[in-house]
């Protein structure tokens, strides 16, 4: 049974070189319920809107398990928040998720929408030496979501899978297709890692996806004119992006 370890809210806005010029990155868990709205939990920050908020990024969920191979990578704890996510979330293959799968959370009824694609904020919140790489060639990515329906939800809460869209395409599968990377183990959110580690600790895939980038954005554009899916507007422009290519090709 997948669970809701921790519900984590933005603690401290600090000072960030970035374009933005802060980040609300520093995200630390809280206690009780907590509201859910259409932009995400009630009295979080999203200070950069365009790039990791909006309504198609409300909310960001990442696996406990992920979350352990992490801490066995880097030798320290890797606690609910630290890596931004507001849902650090237990017994679920968050990777494995399909764009546009559903899952209720307390009264709170929220849809996969895409990877989150790291930056040089989330390098500086980690401090690690080429933490950008190692996080995207791992393809651990976790996964953000959409609010469907107001609700309220809080630690302790199961996760309930409750829509599965047939297009098939995952957020492991989608992120590794644009970097040329391997998933972590099928079931990433429960298995091992995405390959051996080289010298500085860097996960190196072993294999290409079995799909092509085209490939999965074709399959996501059909599903999404079926109205099987409706995709965010950053993966719409992705999948057109790539289909394009492969008519050009």
């Amino acid at each position: 049974m997948a669970e809701l370890l921790a519900v984590c809210r933005v603690y401290v806005l600090h000072p960030d070189p970035g374009t933005v010029g802060v980040t609300a990155i520093d995200k630390r868990p809280v206690e009780g319920r907590v509201k859910v709205r259409p932009y995400g939990l009630y009295a979080d920050v999203q200070a950069d809107r365009a790039n990791h908020g909006g309504l198609d990024q409300a909310v960001y969920a990442y696996a406990q398990e992920d979350a352990d191979h992490w801490s066995a990578e880097l030798g320290r704890e890797v606690t609910p928040g630290l890596f931004g996510e507001n849902l650090r979330i237990s017994g679920l293959d968050v990777n494995g998720a399909v764009i546009g799968e559903r899952w209720q959370i307390g009264s709170t009824l929220l849809e996969v929408t895409q990877p989150r694609t790291p930056c040089q904020t989330f390098g500086r919140r980690l401090g690690e030496q080429r933490w950008v790489r190692r996080f995207t060639q791992a393809n651990r990515t976790g996964a953000y979501l959409r609010v469907i329906e107001n609700g309220d939800l809080g630690a302790g809460d199961t996760v309930d899978v409750v829509h599965h869209p047939l297009h098939g395409v995952t957020v492991a599968d989608w992120f590794g297709a644009q970097y040329g990377l391997a998933r972590a183990a099928a079931g990433s959110g429960s298995a091992g890692s995405a390959g051996s580690a080289d010298s500085t600790g860097t996960d190196d895939a072993e294999a290409p996806a079995s799909e092509s980038l085209e490939e999965l954005a074709q399959r996501l554009l059909n599903a999404h004119a079926a109205g099987e899916v409706r995709l965010s507007v950053d993966m719409h422009r992705r999948s057109e992006q790539a289909a394009s290519r492969a008519v050009v090709d």
